[in-house]
């Protein structure tokens, strides 16, 4: 399977920034995962959205994917009890 490209929008980067330094290396470390895998086990279609939700720890990673030009968008990483607000 070829790789995608990873883009990741400047609110994304930042909200990355705030996470404390253990948790942002696991998350950094799954979003380059999903350059190779955009479709991981336990990754979820969020519903009435081109959108997806992978998790990592109790952070949460949601993302769109465009096949045609193999680019996976990150959107927003946060904790999961206001990732969805």
């Amino acid at each position: 399977m070829a790789n995608y490209n990873i883009v990741i929008k400047p609110s994304a980067l930042k909200e990355l920034e705030e996470i404390p330094k253990k948790d942002r290396l696991r998350v950094a470390e799954r979003i380059q995962k999903l350059g190779s895998e955009p479709r991981p086990q336990g990754c979820q279609k969020l519903s009435g959205q081109e959108r997806y939700r992978v998790r990592q720890g109790v952070y949460r990673i949601i993302y769109s994917i465009e096949d045609q030009i193999r680019i996976v968008s990150i959107v927003k990483i946060a904790h999961r009890k206001v990732v969805y607000r």
